[in-house]
Formats: C-alpha cells, structure tokens, sequence
C-alpha cells in the first residue's frame, strides 16, 4: 500500500467509526447498571455516605447515558462518544470517590478503596479506546487515588502496597491497551491490503473478460461475445416466443483492398465500416459485433422478413455511400461495398442455434452470388450454393466415388522433442468445373442431408492407409461431427475400421470443435465413452471460440485442447491479448490436458508459444496441409523404405 502513516491512521479512524461507535453506545449501556448495582457496596462499606454515593451513581450513570444518546442520534463521530465514555468513567470514579472519603468508617473503606481499579481496567480494556485517550483515563484516576491517600492517615505499608497495586493496574492494563489498539490497526492493514488485492483482481478480471469480448481492431464486440449474445437471444426465442433476426455484413473483395492497399489501410477500411454500420443499427438496439475477418454480425428483435430485409438494404447503402475507393475490384464498381444475408427464427421441427447461423451464412453467400453489394433474406426454398446449375447435396452423394473427396493433412510438431508427432487429416472437396467447395460450405450441407457419415467413415479409414499403416506418424487427428457422435453404432463403426486397417486406437484422435453448440446428451457421452475404450483419443478444438468449452472441459478428459488461432495471432502484436493467452493456457493446464496452439506462422509467434511451455504447435511455419506423399516426412520414410528394400 502506498498511504502515507497519518493517511492510513485517518483511513483506519473513518474505516472503524461506524463500529466503534456501536461498541461504545453497548459498551457504556452495559457500564452504567453495573456501576449503579455496586450501590450494594456502598451500603456494606460505607453505610454512612451511601445517602450520598447511590444518588451520585444514579446520577452520573443516567447523566453520561443521556449525553452519549444525544451524540449518537447526531452522528458524532466515534471518537466523541469514546470520550464521553472515558469521562463517564473518571467522573464516576471521583463523583463516588469524594463522598466516600467522608466516611466514618475509614478501616472499611480501606479495603473498599480497592475496587478503584475496576474504573482503571475498565477504560483501558472493557472499552475499545484510543490508547492516548485511554492512558490519560486511567492516568486521572491513579492521580486521584493516590490524592485520596492524603485524607486518610494509613500506615505506610498499607500506602506502599495500594499504590503499587494501582501502579500494576495501571501498568500492566495500559500496556494491554495499547496492544489491543496495535492488533486492531494490523487488522485493519491486513484488511485492507485484501480488500485492495480484491480490488485489483476484479479489475484485472474485469478487464481480461472486456478483452476477451471486445474486437481489438474496431473496439466492438468480438466472434465470442456475438455467440453469447446469440445464444442470449435463442434462449429467450425458445421461452418467450421474442422472434429475432441475424444479419451477416462481409465487406466484398476485402482480401484483394488488402493486398493492393496494405494492411494498415485495410485495417482503416474496417474500422470505418464498423463504425457506419453501428450508427445505422444502433437506433434499433440491435447488437453488432465482428463476426470474423471481413464479417460483421447485426443481432436484433425482428418479426417478419420484410424488416429484415429492408434493413439489409439499408446497410448496403450505408457503406456504399462512405465512398471508400476500391480500384482493384473488376466487378464495375470503384468502391468499398458490402454483401448482406440475413434470416428470422422460424418455428421448425428440430431448431438449432447453429441452423439459423447457418441460415444467415446461405443468405449471404447467394448475395454474393447475385453479384455483391446486394442483400439476400434466406429462402429455405434455395438450393445451397451460389450457382444454380450445382449442387452441393448431390455432389457429396458421389464425392467418394468419383474420387471429388480427398484429404491433406497438416503437421504438427511436438516442442519438447521438435518432432513431427501428429499430422491432422482436412477434408477438401473438389466441384464438378474443377474448383474447390470450402469446407465451411460442405460441410454443413453434409451434416444436414446426412452424407457426413459415409463421408465421416471413409476420411477414417483414408487416414488411417495413408500413414498409420504405413507407420509414417505416431497420431493422426480427425475431425469428427456432432452427428456422427448421435449415430447409433458409430462407435462399433470405427472399431471395424481400425481392426480391417490394423491400427491401434490409441494413434487415432478424434477432434470436437467447441465453437459448434454440440448439445452435451447421454448419448452422446456414451458415444465418447465406448470410443475411448478402444483407445481414441479426444482432442477439443478452437478453444475459446465458442460456448460450449468449458462444459466440454468439465464434462469429459481430453487427452490435448487445442487454442484457436485468434488468441496467438492478437497476442504478438498487443500485451493484454498476451496475458489473455497467458490466461488460457494457465486454465487448460491447470486441469491436465495437453496443449496446443493453433496458428503459428512465423519465428516469432513460434518463440512466443516455446516460452509459454505449451506442448504443441500446427500452422504454416510448421507445414501447410498437403496430400500424404508431399509431406516431407512421408518421402523421407518412403525413400528409407525404398533403401531397405533395395538393400
């Protein structure tokens, strides 16, 4: 703490005043009827005087209980108060002293004079006085003690041993005194450096979880944050019936503004449009956030898709009319313009959270289709995909025959070792004129027309040919979906698999994404449970992506939990996203699992990641995906097999 001594002695009076004035006001209502009850004293001692004394004691006590009451409805403070408890006490002392020194019965009052001390103690330990105040109290009362000694002509030995029993009262109860003040100040310290400590770490926390929400870039809300919201937004859809809406804004070319522009002007482009598209929603209270790279999200309450759209179109006007020049684009237009998808809850059987987002992202890519700078409301009438004379659904139906489905795998590389222990397996789908479908893409349209388990089936069984038979790598990870997870017996599935194939489960890894709502059932726990008994491994991926991960973690063991990129990325070029990584990888270790980070593309985030001790790494520095016989770890084990056999 940094207070200066007399700030923290002010801070500790104002700190304690509100206590201290309480155990005043009890402390003197408790003194005054056992001051006045000693009046049965009076009468055995000193009978003579006790005419005299009980009326003083009535007197004094009700006195002093008055004046206190009066200061406390006033609300002195407590120092106030405790002096009018010391006052109480001295003047009880000497307004019972003095009439009993008239005494006749001097012998009695001899050994009366004893219970003196009781006035001593009590103002230096029964009341929580201040140690000055208290020493001037009990200072007052030795002084008239030892005054009253001079009406009495008693014999030296008597005088010697009541003033040195008053001096030890005096002495040993003052001491006490200031001890008791001392520990009540270290209490206080104590207290406050936790209470600051407390402080400090509700605002640290305060602040990480502002980060963690918070688009370092554009200052609004993040792909995390926009998930909370939207499932915010579902929960009350699913209880109240509040329909809303969803609408996904991507900038159109953005990559090539980028590359022509730079980044630093790219970075300016986002920032502008993220500012316009705000004030275009901000009035209708929707919540707007950066959805990813290029994408924006617009959450709000919206009935009917005339709204929504009407909206939409709104927007793209919006960030067209900024007027941002964009010279590199070969569309006809010279500026910066946005594609807009949107969609509505609708009551269907089997709703999910990720099917309207995924609604939205239809909507978008068929703007995108129609030529950008448009806005689209999903049709669930609409064939998937942005050319007409495709399907997407039919192709995956003769993906694996017509050879339109294959795998990369992409390295990862432990540190301790610096090796390459595990290569993870990437769908990638080829489309009848020759080009790629994202996975983005497919992979929904898979999930929702079920050609995910025959796909799921076959990447398996290829991954485990290319370079687990082959004795190529130790592990290969593989992602696996939600539906595949529910199937019946997919589990019997892939131990059929590993036995045709002759691979041990223990070098397959399965891996979930977190960033999918994958809803934790029975079922689908005794999926993982019956797949984990033939050896498989279970990976969580995209950690911190989405919000389902710290039930996963929580739920079930996973034998490695992989970071999303994002998170490495943020942290080479800003401090508190260090700290936010710093903070992850402390959470996921401290409970057991194997870490590693995604996203590693240069020297310096890969000496980043080493000096947090993580134990893996996968990116482009490490390898790019690539089919199995490009890798060069799978030519090197290829050319020494070719050597043996040779030899």
């Amino acid at each position: 703490m940094t207070n200066r001594p007399d700030e923290l002695r002010a801070l500790y009076k104002a700190y304690s005043n509100d206590a201290r004035r309480a155990l005043a006001r009890s402390g003197l209502w408790l003194a005054v009827p056992v001051y006045v009850l000693f009046l049965i004293t009076d009468l055995v001692f000193i009978p003579d005087v006790s005419h005299v004394t009980i009326p003083a004691r009535f007197l004094i006590g009700g006195f002093s209980l008055l004046t206190l009451e009066m200061q406390f409805s006033r609300q002195r403070r407590a120092g106030e108060l405790e002096a009018t408890c010391a006052a109480a006490v001295v003047l009880g002392y000497v307004v019972w002293l003095l009439p009993a020194l008239q005494t006749a019965n001097a012998e009695a009052f001899s050994y009366y004079a004893a219970f003196g001390a009781i006035f001593m103690m009590g103002v230096n330990l029964f009341f929580s006085l201040e140690f000055g105040l208290a020493l001037l109290s009990s200072g007052l009362i030795f002084a008239f003690f030892l005054l009253s000694l001079t009406e009495f002509h008693y014999s030296a030995a008597y005088c010697l041993a009541f003033t040195t029993f008053y001096l030890c009262c005096f002495v040993f109860t003052s001491y006490v005194n200031w001890k008791l003040n001392k520990e009540r100040f270290n209490v206080f310290l104590n207290a406050r450096e936790a209470e600051l400590q407390q402080r400090q770490a509700t605002e640290r926390g305060e602040a990480l979880l502002r980060l963690s929400i918070t688009d370092s870039l554009t200052g609004m809300e993040n792909r995390r944050a926009a998930d909370i919201r939207l499932k915010q937004f579902w929960d009350r859809w699913r209880e109240k019936g509040a329909a809303f809406a969803i609408l996904l804004v991507d900038v159109d070319f953005f990559k090539k503004y980028n590359d022509y522009y730079g980044h630093q002007e790219g970075d300016h482009c986002l920032v502008t449009v993220a500012n316009a598209l705000s004030n275009i929603v901000a009035p209708l209270g929707a919540t707007v956030g950066r959805y990813g790279g290029e994408e924006f999200i617009v959450i709000l309450d919206l009935e009917n898709s005339s709204d929504a759209l009407a909206l939409a179109d709104a927007i793209c006007q919006g960030i067209e009319a900024l007027d941002i020049v964009h010279a590199q684009r070969l569309d006809g237009f010279r500026h910066v313009t946005v594609s807009v998808g949107a969609t509505i809850t609708r009551d269907v059987a089997g709703a999910k959270l990720e099917n309207v987002i995924n609604e939205a992202d239809r909507a978008l890519y068929s703007a995108k289709a129609s030529g950008r700078n448009c806005a689209r409301i999903f049709d669930p009438n609409e064939l998937p995909g942005g050319d007409a004379s495709e399907n997407i659904a039919a192709i995956l139906k003769i993906a694996i025959q017509q050879n339109l489905v294959s795998l990369v795998y992409q390295p990862i590389q432990y540190l301790q070792t610096g090796e390459i222990g595990a290569y993870e397996a990437l769908m990638r789908l080829q489309l009848l004129d020759g080009s790629n479908a994202s996975p983005a893409v497919f992979i929904p349209i898979a999930e929702r027309t079920g050609a995910i388990m025959e796909l799921g089936y076959w990447a398996i069984r290829k991954a485990c040919c290319d370079l687990l038979t082959r004795d190529i790598v130790d592990t290969v990870s593989i992602n696996v979906s939600p539906i595949q997870l529910r199937a019946p017996g997919f589990a019997a599935q892939v131990a059929a698999i590993l036995a045709e194939t002759g691979v041990s489960g223990h070098r397959v890894a399965f891996e979930i994404t977190e960033g999918v709502d994958m809803e934790i059932r029975p079922d689908v726990l005794d999926s993982i449970q019956d797949l984990k008994k033939l050896g498989i491994k279970f990976w969580l991926d995209d950690f911190g992506t989405g919000f389902a991960g710290l039930s996963w973690l929580r739920l079930m063991e996973f034998e490695t939990v992989k970071i999303d990129k994002s998170f490495l990325h943020d942290a080479a070029s800003n401090d508190s996203a260090k700290i936010l990584l710093e903070d992850i990888i402390g959470l996921v270790r401290n409970r057991g699992h194997r870490i590693l980070v995604e996203g590693v593309e240069d020297e310096e985030q890969l000496n980043l990641v080493k000096s947090f001790g993580i134990d893996a790494v996968q990116g482009y520095h490490i390898g790019r995906p690539a089919p199995a016989l490009k890798h060069p770890i799978t030519m090197m084990h290829t050319g020494r097999r070719r050597l043996q056999a040779s030899a």
